[in-house]
C-alpha cells in the first residue's frame, strides 16, 4: 500500500471516531423502567450534528405546547328582566299617557320609575304619589319620578297629563324603571301622543293670492300677453292708414309740371300719384321705445321666475343633515329623546339623558358625568360590534366629548359592552356614561353603528 492510500485512510478514521464522539451526547439517556416494559420501545436518537452546529431537538418530546387561538367573546344577549314597562299614548285633547309597570319575579322590588318631559312642557297630573323633579342646576321640571314597592307578580298603573307651549304637536314622554342604585335599567318604554282634530281647533289662514308667487307668475305673463297684443293691434292698424293715406290721389294745382311741357296751366293734363306699394310699407321697422319696451318686460320675467325658483330651491335645503355621498353609508336622522332613529346597521332610541348623577366615581379631574339611558336594537341578520369612540356628547359650543369607556364599565357592572357584539335580531338596554367639563349640559348625542355610517343625531332637551 502506496503511502498516500494509507494517509488518506489514516484520516478517515480519525473522522469517524471524531463522528461517534459527537453524537455520544446527543444519545437519549437510558429510562430505568426501558428494560421493564419492552411494549413502549425508546425513541431513535437523531442523527448526529456535524461537527461546529447546534444539535438537533429531540422528535419524540415537543419543545412547546401548540398555541390556543383566542376565544371570540359572546355577544351580548338581552336580559330578561324582572320589571318590566309598558306604555300607551291616552285619546285626550291634552297630552296623556298610562304606565304600566309589572313586577314579574317572586320577591317584593323596590324600584324608582322616571318619565321625562319633553321641552316647553310640564305634568298636570300625576297619579301613583309621583312627583315633578327639576334637572340637575335648573328649577324647571324635566322628570316626573315615582318610588315603587313592587309586590311579586303585580301590575301597577300610572297616568300622567302635560301642558305644552306648542299645542297641536305631536308629544313624545318616554318612562324607564331603574333598581335602587339608579343607574341600571330594568326596561324603558316609549309612547308618542298625537294631536287630534277638534271642532275648536283653528287652521291657519292661507296667504292672500297676491302674495302667492305662482299667481303673481301667471299675473305677469298675462299682462305681457296683453300688452304684445294690443301693440301688435296698434302698429298694424297704424301701417294700413300710413298705407291708405299714400295712396291717395294728387290732383290740381298741387300737382307738378313736367320739365319741357307746356307753360300754360290749362293745356297740362291731370297727375296722379304713384301708388305705394307693399315692398316699402314692408320696410317700415317698429320704433325703439316698443321693441326696448318689449325686451325690458322679457328680462323682469325671466328675473322673476329665476328668482323665486332658486328660493324655493334653497328654503328646501335641510343644512342639518349629514352628507348621504362619499364615505357615509346611509342617510343621518334626527330625533328627539323617545323617538327609535334607524341608520345602516341599528336603531337607537334614547329615552334619558342626565348629568351629574353622582353615583358613579369619575374618571378625569373636573369631569362631570352625563348617564344617558339606550336602548340598542340589530336590525341585521348577523353580529354587530361598535366603538366607544364613535359615540359622541355635543356641547353648546361645538365640542364634543366620546363615551367613557371606563365608566360606562363601571354602570354596567363591570361589563365591557363595546368588546361585545350585539346579537342579531336582539334589542338591549344599556347606560353609556360621558364626561364632560364645566357646567354645560349636551345639547345633542351622536350614535352610529359603523366608522362609515352616517348614524343618529338626538336633540336634549
Amino acid at each position: 500500500m502506496s503511502a498516500t492510500k494509507r494517509h488518506h485512510r489514516s484520516l478517515a478514521v480519525i473522522v469517524n471516531c471524531l463522528g461517534v464522539m459527537a453524537a455520544v451526547p446527543a444519545l437519549p439517556a437510558a429510562a430505568p423502567r426501558a428494560a421493564a416494559a419492552p411494549a413502549h420501545p425508546a425513541p431513535v436518537a437523531a442523527p448526529a450534528a456535524p461537527v461546529g452546529q447546534a444539535t438537533p431537538i429531540q422528535t419524540g418530546a415537543p419543545a412547546a405546547p401548540p398555541a390556543v387561538p383566542p376565544e371570540k367573546p359572546a355577544p351580548v344577549q338581552p336580559s330578561n328582566p324582572p320589571v318590566t314597562v309598558a306604555m300607551t299614548a291616552a285619546n285626550t285633547p291634552a297630552p296623556g299617557y298610562q304606565i304600566l309597570v309589572r313586577n314579574g319575579g317572586n320577591t317584593t322590588i323596590e324600584a324608582t320609575v322616571r318619565q321625562e318631559l319633553p321641552a316647553g312642557s310640564k305634568a298636570t297630573t300625576v297619579t301613583g304619589g309621583g312627583r315633578a323633579t327639576p334637572a340637575a342646576g335648573s328649577s324647571t321640571p324635566a322628570e316626573v319620578t315615582w318610588q315603587l314597592k313592587l309586590p311579586p307578580h303585580s301590575t301597577t298603573t300610572l297616568n300622567t297629563a302635560l301642558s305644552t307651549t306648542t299645542p297641536g304637536q305631536s308629544v313624545t314622554a318616554p318612562a324607564c324603571a331603574y333598581g335602587a342604585d339608579g343607574t341600571r335599567p330594568y326596561d324603558c318604554a316609549t309612547a308618542t301622543w298625537a294631536a287630534t282634530a277638534t271642532p275648536g281647533t283653528q287652521v291657519a289662514a292661507a296667504p292672500p293670492v297676491w302674495r302667492r308667487p305662482p299667481v303673481l307668475l301667471a299675473a305677469l305673463a298675462a299682462l305681457l300677453v296683453v300688452t304684445f297684443g294690443v301693440l301688435a293691434w296698434w302698429w298694424s292698424r297704424r301701417r294700413r292708414s300710413g298705407a291708405a293715406s299714400a295712396g291717395t290721389a294728387v290732383t290740381g294745382a298741387g300737382a307738378p309740371a313736367f320739365a319741357g311741357g307746356p307753360a300754360d296751366p290749362a293745356q297740362r293734363g291731370t297727375v296722379y300719384s304713384r301708388p305705394a306699394t307693399a315692398g316699402r310699407a314692408g320696410r317700415r321697422t317698429p320704433p325703439v321705445w316698443l321693441m326696448t319696451g318689449a325686451a325690458a318686460a322679457v328680462l323682469a320675467g325671466v328675473v322673476l321666475a329665476a328668482t323665486w325658483t332658486a328660493t324655493q330651491r334653497v328654503a328646501a335645503i335641510d343644512t342639518g343633515k349629514q352628507p348621504t355621498s362619499g364615505a357615509w353609508m346611509g342617510r343621518s336622522v334626527t330625533g328627539a329623546v323617545g323617538v327609535p332613529l334607524r341608520e345602516t346597521a341599528f336603531e337607537f332610541t334614547v329615552y334619558r339623558v342626565a348629568c351629574g348623577v353622582g353615583t358613579l366615581p369619575s374618571t378625569s379631574a373636573g369631569g362631570r358625568q352625563c348617564l344617558a339611558t339606550v336602548g340598542v336594537r340589530n336590525l341585521t341578520s348577523g353580529e354587530q360590534t361598535w366603538h366607544g369612540q364613535l359615540q359622541r356628547a355635543y356641547l353648546p359650543n361645538g365640542n364634543w366629548v366620546a363615551a367613557d369607556e371606563d365608566a360606562t364599565r363601571v354602570a354596567n357592572l363591570g361589563r365591557d359592552i363595546f368588546a361585545q357584539p350585539v346579537a342579531a335580531g336582539s334589542r338591549v338596554l344599556l347606560p353609556l356614561v360621558f364626561t364632560v367639563h364645566g357646567s354645560d349640559q349636551p345639547k345633542q348625542l351622536e350614535l352610529r353603528s359603523g366608522v362609515f355610517s352616517a348614524g343618529v343625531r338626538v336633540d336634549v332637551p
